[in-house]
């Protein structure tokens, strides 16, 4: 009976070592139980305290008993009935078994086979150990008395007030309140359910380590990980291999993540890549940051973006879809309510050639305008032409929680000051200086009608400093950007330079409106400048200055251009056989119209108060160059590696000072804060760390 029921170590050590998976968790017991066993093998005799009855058979020195009591060390063992094998300091011990060691432990169970030499129960049926801290419940348990050490191998559970844990093999260790967890391991908490192949806890700390892979499931997410550690109480975590957090269209990744869930914020560090599918945006750099009360994602140190559009490209003769690139110092992406946004309305062109703007926020509201009545005077009075709008670009949806609107940086911001000729109106679209990006004035709470849409979310960019866009049919640069699918617009600010074919335009601020994920139309406001150049005459200038320039695309390329304002241009014509330049033409007046053909200026309309003179090319003496002329081909993004891999400029050398610093030293600088959340993030880091030197020696086993 004691070789069949009592717990070999031994034994049961050396079938775990025998298995791939299980030589992780033996290096754990190498180091844990092992130096226990050995101190545990001073034997002592199993002493037998009392019982209700008894009876001895000297022939085998067997003794039956009823209601007994031993005591062995510091453990008292109870129950029901028992058979106590004398000599041999073992007994066989029947319902309501009781061990209490040392007044912390207790263990419960219906059946228990007890060997007083090795110091090892083996329990079965309903069997309980309970400690100050957790219950551990299993059908067949292995307890080490010496080590205080419990093991079963066909399903356990271990419940205390922070978790509930269930696996196939368990290893409680009692003494450091270490369990070790292989095999279908479930962890459930109130914030979480943890589902994971090894797994480490301590029932004292909460600290759950990881080391296969794991699933961490929250309620607006789920965190994929092989290798890291997480708290179940206070919610800190880190994940150091193949990370991947998703939270429904939305996933993030990174090399090393950290998280503070309780703070709702998170770091992620080296080759870091945010994607959203619904909104067809990617976003990667090297170090980032969530912060979940927002859900703002910032994403620094080589930061780019990419958004899907419906455009196409021709690459080695097939047709691939063209996304548009994005990229900056710092990118920012966040959810906002469409509410809090100053949307921009896209250009239009009315009757006779006159400016006029959509009426988007009237159709994303649901409230359409009636068209005016006809003029029964007038023969077919031509319709307003306005570009195609898609139901995709109009509204994003999302039911997360309210989150602020940041503004850019003062310095991008510029005061509207534009003044419109007569009949114009007016374009609301420049932000003003100290005034949030995109962001109207609070309105009173009770002056605001009930309106479902004033829950409805879309999706914002917003770039800061050295920004770069490539995309096959445009291209541009600015200082920041401000970007939201609401209405699909792009906004540069502080010295903006936009491309287009053999076109420039810079500005105080540019607007890029996409309609079906397509480039529809372009606005240059205040100093606005144009420059077109022949592809194959580069010396000849084409330039057009104004107010505002507005601009509309025709399948990718720019058809039109309107521009207000003082407006001024200066333009070749070529001869009849379209061969070389014959004449330079200059216009002043309050609107010029200008139409596109093959990439070059068709037609030049001057519109309202025309002055102008043509000159032939043989008698201009020198080069005409309008005030304001900007022109900077050297700073054009040629392909999608100068958005994502920028060339940065060298930095000229300084003198070095008579007494320098030995070679090899660096200044160390630290790194910028993003906001006051991350001050949350030293605590979780030096848990990291110290979980980082814990985990070496697992990895290089």
């Amino acid at each position: 009976m004691q070789k069949n029921h009592a717990f070999n170590i031994h034994g049961a050590f050396m079938n775990l070592l025998h298995t791939t998976s299980g030589k992780m968790l033996a290096g754990f017991f190498l180091f844990f139980l092992l130096p226990l066993c050995l101190s545990a093998q001073q034997k002592t005799k199993i002493i037998l305290q009392s019982s209700e009855r008894s009876r001895i058979i000297t022939k085998t020195d067997i003794t039956y008993l009823r209601k007994p009591v031993f005591k062995q060390d510091n453990a008292i063992l109870t129950c029901d009935s028992a058979v106590f094998y004398t000599a041999k300091n073992y007994f066989e011990a029947y319902n309501n078994v009781h061990i209490n060691q040392a007044d912390t432990i207790n263990i419960y169970s219906d059946f228990l086979t007890y060997d007083g030499n090795a110091k090892l129960a083996h329990l079965t049926s309903n069997v309980r150990l309970v400690d100050k801290s957790s219950v551990l419940t299993t059908n067949v348990l292995d307890y080490s008395m010496g080590p205080k050490v419990g093991t079963y191998v066909d399903g356990g559970k271990i419940v205390n007030k922070d978790a509930t844990i269930t696996s196939k093999n368990g290893y409680y260790f009692a003494n450091t309140r270490d369990a070790y967890f292989r095999y279908n391991v479930l962890v459930v908490t109130e914030q979480s359910t943890i589902k994971s192949d090894t797994l480490r806890y301590n029932t004292f700390s909460n600290w759950a380590y990881f080391y296969g892979p794991t699933n961490i499931k929250e309620k607006d997410g789920n965190l994929y990980t092989e290798n890291g550690a997480y708290n179940t109480k206070t919610r800190y975590a880190y994940f150091g291999k193949k990370n991947l957090y998703t939270s429904g269209s939305r996933s993030m990744k990174g090399d090393s993540l950290y998280y503070d869930g309780l703070a709702g914020y998170g770091r992620a560090v080296r080759n870091i890549t945010f994607r959203d599918t619904v909104d067809k945006m990617l976003m990667r750099g090297q170090l980032g940051y969530y912060y979940k009360a927002d859900q703002r994602t910032v994403v620094t140190k080589n930061a780019y973006a990419g958004m899907g559009t419906n455009d196409s490209v021709m690459v080695n003769n097939v047709k691939q879809p063209d996304s548009l690139w994005l990229g900056a110092d710092t990118l920012e992406t966040q959810m906002v309510l469409q509410k809090s946004l100053k949307l921009i309305k896209g250009p239009m062109i009315k009757k006779d050639n006159e400016l006029g703007e959509e009426d988007r926020e009237s159709k994303m509201n649901g409230v359409s305008k009636k068209a005016p009545a006809p003029d029964k005077n007038k023969k077919n009075p031509p319709a307003a032409i306005k570009p195609p709008e898609s139901k995709k670009d109009s509204l994003k949806t999302d039911s997360l929680q309210k989150t602020k609107v940041l503004a850019l940086k003062k310095d991008s911001l510029k005061t509207d000051t534009l003044k419109l000729p007569p009949g114009m109106k007016k374009v609301d679209s420049i932000p003003k200086a100290k005034m949030q990006l995109g962001v109207k004035k609070p309105v009173a709470k009770d002056s605001l009608p009930v309106n479902p849409l004033d829950t409805i979310r879309t999706r914002s960019i917003k770039a800061y400093r050295h920004v770069n866009v490539f995309k096959s049919n445009m291209q541009a640069k600015a200082d920041s950007l401000f970007y939201t699918s609401a209405d699909s617009t792009l906004r540069w600010y502080r010295d903006p330079i936009i491309w287009s074919q053999g076109s420039q335009q810079t500005g105080d601020t540019i607007y890029l409106q996409l309609r079906n994920k397509k480039i529809n139309s372009v606005q240059v406001i205040q100093k606005a400048f144009a420059v077109n150049v022949d592809p194959i005459d580069t010396t000849k200038f084409n330039q057009i200055k104004g107010k505002m320039i507005t601009g509309f695309f025709t399948d990718g390329k720019l058809s039109s251009m309107y521009v207000d304002g003082n407006a001024e241009s200066v333009y070749f014509t070529k001869t009849d056989d379209g061969k070389k330049y014959d004449k330079m033409n200059q216009t002043v007046s309050s609107r010029i119209k200008i139409v596109f053909r093959n990439s070059e200026i068709g037609d030049v309309v001057p519109i309202k108060n025309v002055e102008g003179a043509t000159t032939p090319v043989a008698d201009i003496k020198q080069e005409v160059i309008l005030t304001g002329f900007i022109w900077k081909p050297e700073l054009r993004p040629r392909s999608k590696k100068d958005v994502t891999n920028p060339r940065l400029a060298p930095k000229p050398k300084k003198p070095v000072p008579a007494k320098a610093a030995p070679k090899g030293l660096k200044a160390i600088i630290p790194t910028k804060v993003i906001d006051s959340a991350t001050k949350a993030m030293p605590k979780i880091i030096k848990k990291a760390d110290s979980l980082s030197k814990q985990l070496l020696p697992l990895k290089k086993q």
